[in-house]
């Protein structure tokens, strides 16, 4: 069986613990405490990182970490990331500026992006539909990027195993290009 780390990450309340926790094989762990910032609307928030483990088709074990959310909390963004595998973004469509959230993840992680797989979940979009999906299809194109965009409820398992699967189907792409730029270059050619 192999085993792949993916992280989840974005604002306090974009539903990282939930979506952990909808997706995961066993009981996650999280390092939630009361909530004492008034700026939060929530009982809870985490202060360390959530942790969970999902086994897809008898063949990968998948790790979940999931970061803190708080901007104060950011030194451990590199550390829960370090070796992963994947990156999930979750955005809050709720949120006043859902894009300026987006650009904070993206900047904390520029490197991480550089060679690691990503998926960008928008949640709350059915209450909240503006910004579209197109916008952050915009703004990742404005950066040089290209990740899928999706809606997601992150309370809904299929939704989450559904960034989840986005996240594979970009290792499996590379893997396989690797795989051919490795022919390629034992075959003495030389990729175009």
């Amino acid at each position: 069986m192999r085993d792949c780390k993916i992280v989840f990450t974005g604002t306090p309340g974009a539903g990282k613990t939930t979506a952990i926790a909808a997706i995961s094989d066993t009981p996650p762990v999280v390092t939630d405490v009361p909530n004492r910032d008034p700026s939060l609307a929530k009982a809870r928030t985490t202060v360390g990182m959530d942790y969970g483990e999902v086994v897809i088709a008898d063949l990968v074990r998948v790790r979940l970490f999931g970061t803190p959310g708080q901007t104060r909390f950011d030194f451990l963004w590199p550390i829960l990331a370090h070796k992963a595998m994947g990156l999930i973004i979750l955005v809050d469509n709720s949120r006043p500026d859902p894009l300026a959230d987006l650009r904070i993840y993206l900047d904390a992680f520029a490197e991480q992006l550089e060679h690691t797989a990503c998926v960008i979940g928008i949640g709350r979009t059915e209450a909240h539909p503006e910004p579209g999906l197109q916008a952050f299809g915009d703004e990742l194109a404005r950066r040089g990027r290209v990740f899928p965009v999706l809606p997601v409820d992150v309370r809904e398992r299929d939704g989450v195993l559904m960034l989840l699967d986005c996240i594979l189907v970009q290792l499996e792409a590379r893997n396989r290009a690797g795989r051919g730029l490795a022919l390629m270059r034992h075959a003495g050619r030389q990729p175009r």
